[in-house]
């Protein structure tokens, strides 16, 4: 039988692998961005200091009026996109044995609450696409 200072030992080896890996991940980085630093040509002009937005000049002042109706289905998109990774875990604890009928409830209650959100989007009209 091994000593206990010994297994102790081969479990902190493995970490000392991950640590030296990391190291070597953020050496290599600092070596690119200091390499491009160095090497990239540093000729301002009163062009390239313009504001660029996908080739169009910039014209007027940068306030710009945007409809909010975007962002609340970017904000529906999330909330629901986040919703859906925590049914992964709960298929896994779903599958195991002893834990089908809790977890099918606490499911239920959790796609309740969802549902209450999206009957709510759906009668302030957030999801009428006009």
């Amino acid at each position: 039988m091994r000593e206990p200072t010994v297994v102790a030992a081969d479990y902190f080896d493995t970490y000392s692998v991950v640590g030296l890996l990391a190291v070597i991940g953020v050496l290599f980085v600092a070596v690119a961005f200091g390499a491009g630093r160095l090497l990239r040509p540093v000729v301002p002009t009163p062009e390239k200091l313009l504001t660029y937005e996908c080739g169009v000049d910039p014209v007027g002042e940068g306030w710009a009026h945007t409809q909010v109706r975007y962002y609340v289905y970017a904000f529906l998109y999330v909330i629901f996109a986040v919703d859906s990774i925590f049914l992964f875990p709960w298929a896994t604890v779903f599958a195991a044995p002893g834990y089908g009928a809790t977890t099918l409830v606490e499911m239920f209650v959790f796609l309740g609450f969802l549902a209450v959100g999206l009957l709510y989007a759906y009668k302030k009209g957030v999801l009428a696409w006009t």
